[in-house]
């Protein structure tokens, strides 16, 4: 037999199968598609007459880890934050631990200042909270001084005469010492004459110098013994004067303790009072000594006053410079608030870590250590401080210079490049600062599971995990609380307050934003943008509140603002050119709902889902899927359907079908597994014969059992195909199948509810495949008998039929080329023995 006569053998519904009555399952009534808030359980007339609310409300699990993470003492117990953008993290975060830093101990000062011995290792120095600028400013006052005191100290006559006293003491042992020589010279008539070049000796007669040509006639044995006489004179000038140093370094010695000794007068009282002032200070004392003795070792500086200094002065280890004695106050905690809470928006390295300076000098870079900054860890030190984990991350090296600061409990203060090893050359390396603060990292939930997964530093160092819930539960108690935080947010923008009916509609705005109806969001930027829009609203209108109108035109405008594409789909449709039919029946053709993320709004629109089957080896062939179009998850949904229809129809036998899904003019890529239902539902059609209504749009997941599961966005799906069906007219025929399960979520427009009201559009809720097939084809989905089978006026009887055909059709098939094979084997043997 031929496969194509096999082919034909498709089954085609009697007439009579389609008036069958299935098991009545009605649509939903308007009043399960909006669950309205109840005005007269409100005992306020606007928001002006409700409390404020001290604490947020719907995150008690938060506000416990909060309380927990900011209590601990322990290392590593820092928390992350996470949650949504836009749900109040932040202000959540900052207001507790403001409230718990006010209360604790305001935490010391740091100053940077100068290391005399080693300049490029400044030495660090704690003070109590308003006494770093204290001292800054004491050295200040000191130097400026000391400026005038010294110059003083050296101009006064007592300084002058001990100085002349030194001078005269000096020449007078060097003239002595010249005497004596010249003495005994003249006792051996010898004189001794003082030349511009020098010393010198000549023999003398009576009270007359010899010449030297009349020395030359000078009996030789008279002129070598006067030149004897001379030799020994000069030797002994030479002991005389060889003694002249050492004196004069004796005398330099005596001028410089002279000069320690009106140093110390001048400065010692001073620094004596200072060091009163910082009793108690060990670091302190032990640098007003060290600064003393720079003022005496280099007190040239303060008697010429440092007028000359040249820009290279600004060095401030540079001798001769008077910034060396500056103090650096790195953080200053002047107003004794308690401990500090800092929130760094730009972590980059440098801005956490602080930075080293550098200033330019004639194509030189140079430093010192009055040019050392301060970053966000200092600034919170002993307090809290607040990051963006994303943008910490997105900052190169801040990541782990943060978590390196945390292991070790100290601030280094360096750059990026000496932290890779990557700079060579010598610059400053101020003294580490004690770190000790608690650190609150602000992110979402995917960011801290990747976090806690690929970095096993990250659970050491971030032990507490302060999850902020996305919804809380919706009843009376909470609509009443909600209306209280819809005061505290009006307050807060100076916005109008809100009569009962716009609290109303904006917590049912709340719930729709939710995704379900028994919940509110927690989303405040949502609401309090909301709030303010609405607010511009009641102004536009002239009111003193808020009412319902104005928060209704706030969230039409909304829509309005972000909706440019939806009207370019509907114009497509409207036009042919996106294909979508809401009348008539088609047979393995359904109409899929989908929803669309354009920004913060979300629409749904249809799409045209076709399956085509045949005889083939078993394979649901997912074209979005083949083509790279379908994400994983939508395939899995696909393979979910053979898994489905083999266990359902072919238990028996093979499943020997070829079928194929696609999603009609879809372009772009398909992912989630809310059409599998819909695709489903085609396949079903393909295989029975029976038509599916068109006028009913699908929305649905599907698993092995044929249980129909939940989906996200149903509200935008249902909404999306109205609007279709809207633009072509409205039957009364028409709807959408969506899972019983998704019916608590239903918070639909007006317009929508209406129209259901009117029966003019129906949607219906479902549990099983059976169910929803039922409705789409208004034919019984029919149940397995005792054996397994299913009552062949059924459509789960056509369908287990035409799968039984296909796998029938394919044993014969096989057979068919089983047999023409031997055949051809036969006659190969044949051939090959008549040779």
């Amino acid at each position: 037999m031929a496969c194509s006569q096999w082919a034909m053998i498709i089954i085609s519904i009697p007439d009579n199968y389609k008036d069958k009555q299935m098991t009545a399952l009605i649509p939903l009534s308007a009043q399960q598609l909006y669950h309205a808030c109840d005005i007269t359980l409100f005992d306020f007339n606007t928001t002006a007459d409700l409390e404020e609310l001290g604490a947020i409300i719907g995150q008690a699990r938060a506000l416990e880890a909060i309380h927990f993470g900011i209590g601990i003492k322990k290392h590593g117990y820092n928390l992350f934050a996470l949650g949504p953008a836009g749900s109040g993290k932040h202000g959540v975060i900052n207001q507790l631990l403001r409230q718990k830093a006010a209360a604790e101990e305001t935490p010391a000062e740091w100053c940077y200042v100068n290391n005399f011995e080693q300049p490029h290792k400044p030495h660090k120095i704690s003070l109590p909270h308003g006494r770093g600028g204290q001292l800054r400013r004491d050295m200040d006052r000191l130097v400026e001084a000391l400026r005038r005191v010294i110059p003083a100290a050296f101009e006064s006559d007592d300084y002058g005469s001990r100085i002349q006293a030194l001078d005269d003491e000096l020449r007078q042992r060097q003239e002595c010492n010249i005497d004596a020589v010249r003495k005994s010279a003249t006792e051996k008539q010898i004189v001794l004459i003082n030349t511009p070049n020098g010393f010198s000796f000549a023999p003398m007669q009576g009270e007359l110098v010899v010449s030297p040509k009349e020395f030359k006639k000078i009996p030789d044995d008279e002129r070598a013994r006067i030149e004897a006489e001379i030799k020994l004179l000069q030797d002994e000038l030479q002991r005389a004067l060889n003694k002249i140093p050492l004196w004069r370094r004796e005398a330099h010695e005596r001028l410089n303790g002279l000069n320690r000794e009106v140093t110390i007068a001048a400065v010692g009282q001073m620094i004596d009072e200072l060091k009163t002032s910082y009793v108690g200070h060990a670091a302190v004392l032990a640098y007003f000594d060290a600064v003393q003795n720079d003022f005496v070792e280099n007190v040239d500086d303060f008697r010429r006053g440092n007028d000359e200094e040249t820009d290279f002065s600004r060095l401030a280890s540079r001798p001769g410079s008077f910034k060396r004695y500056q103090v650096n106050l790195l953080v200053e905690h002047r107003n004794g608030d308690g401990a500090p809470v800092v929130y760094e928006d730009n972590p980059t390295y440098q801005n956490l870590l602080g930075r080293v300076e550098h200033l330019s000098m004639m194509g030189t870079l140079i430093s010192d250590f009055t040019l050392i900054k301060s970053g966000a860890l200092h600034r919170a030190n002993n307090g809290y401080l607040v990051l963006e984990a994303d943008k910490l991350l997105q900052n190169p090296f801040s990541w782990e210079a943060l978590k390196r600061a945390l292991r070790s409990n100290e601030i280094n203060i360096g750059s990026p490049e000496q932290m890779l090893g990557m700079v060579n050359t010598v610059s400053l390396e101020p003294e580490p600062i004690p770190l000790n603060l608690k650190v609150v990292l602000l992110g979402d939930s995917n960011l801290y599971y990747q976090l806690h997964q690929h970095d096993p530093e990250f659970k050491e160092l971030f032990k507490v995990a302060v999850d902020f819930e996305e919804h809380m539960e919706r009843s009376p108690e909470s609509n009443h609380l909600y209306a209280r935080l819809i005061a505290t947010l009006v307050k807060k923008e100076g916005l109008k307050p809100f009569d009962k009916t716009g609290v109303a509609r904006v917590i049912e705005y709340s719930a729709r934003v939710s995704g379900d109806s028994q919940q509110l969001t927690t989303h405040m930027r949502s609401i309090c943008d909301l709030l303010c829009e609405a607010d511009y609203w009641a102004q536009q209108q002239g009111r003193e509140a808020v009412v319902r109108e104005d928060v209704q035109l706030a969230i039409n405008a909304q829509v309005r603002r972000s909706n440019r594409i939806h009207e370019q789909i509907h114009d497509s449709i409207q036009r042919g050119l996106l294909l979508i039919e809401t009348r008539g029946v088609e047979i393995g053709q359904v109409n899929g709902l989908s929803v669309l993320e354009l920004g913060d709004i979300g629409f749904g629109m249809p799409t045209r889902i076709t399956a085509q089957v045949r005889m083939g080896d078993g394979d649901v062939v997912d074209i979005e899927r083949e083509v790279d179009l379908g994400g994983p998850i939508h395939s899995k949904g696909v393979m979910i359907l053979a898994g489905y229809l083999g266990a359902r129809y072919a238990r028996n036998f093979p499943l020997a079908l070829s079928a194929s899904l696609v999603f009609e003019q879809s372009y772009g890529e398909i992912e989630g597994d809310s059409a599998s239902a819909t695709e489903l539902y085609a396949l079903l059609s393909a295989l029975s014969g029976a038509p599916i209504k068109q006028g009913i749009a699908v929305t649905g997941s599907v698993n092995q059992r044929g249980q129909v599961q939940a989906i996200g966005g149903v509200n935008e799906k249902i909404e999306g195909y109205f609007d279709v069906c809207k633009l072509q007219g409205l039957t009364g025929e028409q709807g959408v199948l969506i899972p019983r399960s998704n019916v608590n979520d239903l918070m639909l427009r007006q317009d929508v509810v209406d129209a259901v009201a009117a029966g003019q559009f129906n949607i219906y809720a479902v549990k099983t495949i059976d169910e929803g097939i039922a409705i789409l084809t208004g034919v019984v989905a029919g149940v397995e008998d005792e054996h397994g089978q299913f009552p062949d006026d059924t459509l789960n009887g056509s369908v287990a039929l035409q799968l039984l055909q296909f796998a029938e059709l394919r044993h014969e098939f096989g057979e068919e080329k089983k047999a023409a094979a031997d055949e051809d084997d036969k006659q190969q043997g044949e051939t090959g023995q008549s040779e």
